[in-house]
């Protein structure tokens, strides 16, 4: 749709990101005690841990806290216990949301969920009820500008499944979550730095929002986002810019 664009919306999103550090650091230091339990502390055995420890290094988080994070996960030091969830529903305009969080209390954070999108104009569905609108992906974002060729050529040689370039001259890479680190090093080895690098949830379709829509899906999502038990907010909504 005319205004949107895949690359004001990523910078605008790392933008409300890097405005708060302190629950930019609390998620990561959830994800990685989560990633350790589940996987184990060894990052070379745990490409989600991996992962996780690639994110605190780009936040500058201590070395301290998250070695304390990952001694939490694998029971060397005592912590709270944490769970996954996820929950999904609907934003202005029929728009899909999905939403992950970590919680140590089920109760409260549905609670606090289901407020967020009823303040927004949404609703909060059944599970299952919107998850097959997302593929669980790695995706990379260039900036425009970026060599669509150079990154095509780097891309599909480490194992990537497609290149996107995109109307507003960004870059797309989408590659199986599995083959995140290969393709993320395929890149990086070619000179490549992403400026979105992450496994998430790609939505298959998006749904064009504008004008009160569009203010009130961004309403829904910034309530969401700043909830201390959501770690990640996925929307099929492209916003105009």
């Amino acid at each position: 749709m005319a205004g949107h664009s895949k690359w004001a919306n990523i910078k605008h999103r790392k933008a409300a990101a890097d405005a708060k550090k302190g629950k930019v650091f609390t998620r990561l230091i959830k994800e990685i005690t989560v990633a350790a339990k589940l996987g184990g502390g060894d990052p070379g055995s745990n490409p989600r841990l991996r992962l996780a420890l690639d994110k605190a290094r780009e936040a500058n988080m201590t070395k301290d806290s998250v070695a304390r994070a990952i001694q939490r996960g694998t029971g060397e030091l005592e912590g709270v216990t944490y769970e996954e969830a996820r929950y999904e529903g609907y934003g202005a305009g029929g728009a899909a949301v999905m939403v992950d969080c970590l919680t140590d209390n089920r109760t409260r954070t549905v609670a606090e969920v289901r407020h967020a999108f009823t303040k927004n104009g949404g609703n909060l569905g059944a599970d299952g009820a919107v998850a097959y609108l997302f593929r669980h992906c790695g995706q990379f974002v260039f900036a425009p500008g970026t060599s669509e060729e150079t990154v095509m050529e780097a891309a599909l040689e480490a194992g990537a499944d497609d290149v996107v370039a995109n109307d507003d001259g960004s870059i797309e890479v989408v590659c199986a979550p599995a083959d995140f680190d290969k393709v993320k090093a395929g890149l990086e080895g070619a000179g490549l730095k992403p400026d979105a690098a992450e496994v998430t949830m790609k939505p298959a379709a998006e749904t064009a929002l504008s004008g009160a829509d569009a203010a009130r899906m961004r309403g829904l999502i910034e309530t969401l986002e700043g909830l201390d038990d959501v770690q990640d907010v996925y929307t099929t909504a492209a916003l105009d810019t």
